[in-house]
């Protein structure tokens, strides 16, 4: 039986796409194939349905209607990166091109460069029931914003770390699940586009660990891994513009960290080890190596602290109401900032967090309640007085906070409601 041929469903006397595959050139074809001519559609896909034509794109920019009637786009754009953040989640209901223009990198970006971005403050908590849930305050309006929910992985997992990259993108990773166990998993929430994607795994399974940023490359070492609580030694870097994690040297014993902070370059952890013996480590990235540390400053380091402007700072008291500063030429930490206003010694006014914000230093308690520490008007740590420093950003629950931690000693019920486990300041 004789095979059917098809008929060509591109004229090949009228394009060169069917020539010959041996043919090495289109000057080669023409020889071959007299009176034809270079197809401008090389790549078209043979089909017996008339397709309509797709219009060019600068057809289709010139269709589009404009961002702001009356203006041009460049002039639209100026106006429309000055909208207060806190207005942007209405923006990008308004039409399609709204819409894309503040999920992309480039309305961000303008923000940023002119001075317009702003910056909010995300608090992960843990209710009594081990549930994970996210806030976001404005200091600018004093508003609690609406976020989506955490990824079900990550909704009751323990020992998870936390670190910002870019100024926009807050991680979460490792930790472990209640039922999967210790997790390699990594995602990251954008601020710009409000929602959360999926990152590389890192390279170990981990818990209860270490992590810092340094140059925007985020930092992991130590923990615990699955099968028992064996500490861990090994240490990771995950930089963001390679999108790969990398091992570095190890550490110089194995910990648990339970307090870490960037000063100088330097990554400082400590921790416990093996046989619950406090130890103190410290990393250097230009050298990738690590060393024991036995100085002042960890011997009265206390959690939480910060590095701002080149100075170190960690919470004094429970409430946070006082702050220490290092001395790096005594080794010591004998200053110290006091607002002379003290709260009270209950878990839910524990200060659980000290991140900087707009150039000053910001404590989160564990009732939501937040204050707001001017460092830079005090140049010497112990000029009195310093109660004019402070400032109360949110002051929501301490009354309410009172009266529940009052009826809870009464019916004999004194665990805290929810404390926070991460704190960290996004800009947008």
């Amino acid at each position: 039986m004789e095979r059917m041929i098809q008929p060509p469903l591109v004229d090949t006397t009228a394009c060169l796409c069917r020539v010959d595959a041996g043919l090495k050139t289109v000057a080669g074809a023409k020889k071959f194939v007299p009176g034809s001519k270079l197809c401008l559609q090389p790549s078209i896909k043979p089909s017996i349905h008339p397709t309509r034509p797709k219009p060019a794109r600068t057809d289709r920019s010139r269709n589009q209607p404009p961002l702001l009637p009356g203006l041009p786009d460049d002039l639209a754009i100026a106006c429309l990166i000055r909208v207060p953040r806190v207005e942007h989640r209405k923006l990008r209901l308004v039409c399609k091109r709204w819409y894309r223009l503040l999920a992309g990198n480039f309305f961000y970006s303008l923000r940023k460069s002119l001075g317009v971005a702003e910056e909010w403050i995300y608090v992960i908590k843990r209710d009594r029931d081990n549930k994970i849930s996210w806030h976001a305050f404005d200091p600018i309006y004093q508003l609690w914003q609406p976020l989506p929910p955490v990824p079900k992985e990550y909704s009751e997992a323990l020992g998870f770390g936390c670190a910002v990259l870019s100024g926009c993108h807050l991680y979460l990773f490792g930790g472990r699940d209640p039922i999967k166990g210790t997790m390699r998993r990594v995602i990251f929430y954008s601020a710009r586009t409000n929602k959360w994607h999926r990152a590389p795994d890192m390279l170990r399974r981990r818990h209860v660990f270490g992590s810092c940023v340094i140059n925007n490359c985020l930092y992991v070492a130590g923990g615990e891994n699955e099968g028992g609580h064996r500490s861990l030694k090994s240490a990771e870097v995950y930089d963001p513009n390679k999108n790969r994690w990398t091992f570095i040297s190890d550490m110089s014993t194995p910990m648990v960290p339970i307090i870490g902070v960037v000063y100088e370059g330097k990554w400082y952890l400590k921790g416990f080890g093996a046989q619950r013996q406090v130890l103190s480590d410290v990393y250097q990235p230009e050298t990738d190596s690590w060393c024991p540390v036995y100085d002042g400053m960890v011997a009265g380091w206390r959690n939480p602290s910060v590095s701002l402007n080149g100075h170190l700072y960690s919470i004094d008291c429970k409430d946070g109401c006082k702050l220490r500063v290092y001395d790096e030429e005594s080794s010591s930490w004998g200053k110290s900032i006091d607002s002379k206003l003290h709260l009270g010694n209950s878990k839910a006014l524990e200060a659980a967090a000290l991140v900087p914000l707009n150039g000053k230093l910001c404590i989160i308690r564990n009732n939501m309640s937040i204050s707001l520490v001017d460092v830079s008007k005090c140049e010497d740590a112990n000029c009195a007085p310093g109660e004019h420093l402070w400032e109360t950003l949110a002051g929501k629950g301490q009354l309410k906070t009172l009266v529940t931690n009052l009826w809870s000693s009464l019916s004999g019920r004194s665990r805290l409601k929810s404390h926070i486990v991460h704190c960290q300041v996004l800009q947008a």
